[in-house]
């Protein structure tokens, strides 16, 4: 069931994102060419992106973290590469991933399961 609702919120966070206009968008506009694409992402974030990470860890560590943002830009075209969604260039690969970013956060955050057990010392 936590899967389904990462898919959703997945989904969510890239609608949100297209409807800001910040360099990503979606070729066909229905629900089945959404729910796609948010299952791709969802599937390059989990396998591909942390191979990414792992690769560019000296330059992560060399830009303070800011080369993230590239890794994460990188993610996002592998998506539009196999899916329906379209990137108006780099520039905008940077900027989408970030708003897709911080939407996904927000959207976790809002939704978070609320059964998990926090230990603070």
């Amino acid at each position: 069931m936590n899967l389904l609702i990462r898919w959703v919120l997945n989904a969510l966070a890239l609608w949100l994102t297209v409807q800001l206009n910040v360099g990503v968008m979606i070729a066909r506009d229905d629900l089945g060419s959404l729910l796609f694409s948010a299952l791709i992402l969802g599937l390059v974030n989990a396998v591909i992106r942390p191979i990414m990470i792992v690769l560019t860890l000296p330059l992560t560590v060399l830009t303070f973290g800011l080369f993230l943002l590239v890794v994460n830009a990188l993610a996002l075209a592998v998506v539009a590469a196999v899916t329906p969604v379209q990137l108006s260039g780099f520039g905008g690969a940077v900027l989408g991933a970030l708003v897709l970013t911080v939407i996904s956060a927000l959207l976790s955050r809002l939704f978070r399961d609320e059964r998990t057990v926090v230990v603070r010392r």
